[in-house]
């Protein structure tokens, strides 16, 4: 058993360092000028950075259009919160009362307008909403930080004009005879 370890450990060793364990030849590194170098752009930096503050990597990978969307999100998100843990326990309050049998408390107005029952089930609506708007802050939240990490590094990813791939219909030579075969073209131009 001890050698299957060692073996599956060898060859995770050799999928993940490759280079290291084959490679043989000398390879010099050419340092290119600063005008023609791009500046090093850290998906790193970016993580961090909209991890303490969201919006702030968008900044950092010059997206600036994407941090008002954000805000409006945990605005639209806090606004959840905040209604969904007021009616809480507003219905937690009137179902105490009511159990009670304070008919003219402090919540007496839904008191007297639902029954104990009424009041139990409204609570736990409004518990599992809030529950879920929490959820849902959360998960914005863990897609500000992936936003700003997945741009961070495309930032350098070449989008012009000059990338084409055309796929077309082709006749071939087959070199079985005289009878060309069917085929498809593939043109790339990067």
């Amino acid at each position: 058993m001890r050698a299957f370890r060692q073996f599956t450990l060898l060859f995770i060793m050799i999928l993940a360092h490759p280079p290291m364990i084959f490679s043989q030849s000398d390879h010099t590194l050419i340092e290119l000028p600063d005008s023609i170098r791009e500046k090093e752009h850290s998906p790193t930096k970016a993580t961090i950075m909209s991890a303490c503050l969201p919006g702030l990597g968008q900044v950092y990978n010059k997206k600036y259009w994407k941090v008002p969307v954000i805000y409006a999100g945990f605005g639209v998100m806090t606004y959840f919160i905040y209604t969904n843990t007021d009616y809480y326990l507003s219905f937690k309050s009137a179902y105490i009362e009511s159990i009670n049998g304070n008919k003219n408390g402090s919540y007496g107005n839904l008191v007297q307008r639902y029954t104990s029952q009424d009041l139990l089930s409204a609570r736990e609506y409004y518990r599992r909403n809030l529950e879920i708007s929490i959820l849902l802050t959360a998960l914005w939240y863990a897609l500000n930080i992936l936003d700003a990490t997945v741009d961070a590094h495309l930032y350098t990813f070449n989008i012009s004009e000059n990338l084409t791939m055309k796929v077309e219909p082709a006749l071939l030579p087959s070199g079985f005879g005289d009878k060309p075969a069917g085929g498809v073209k593939l043109c790339l131009r990067f």
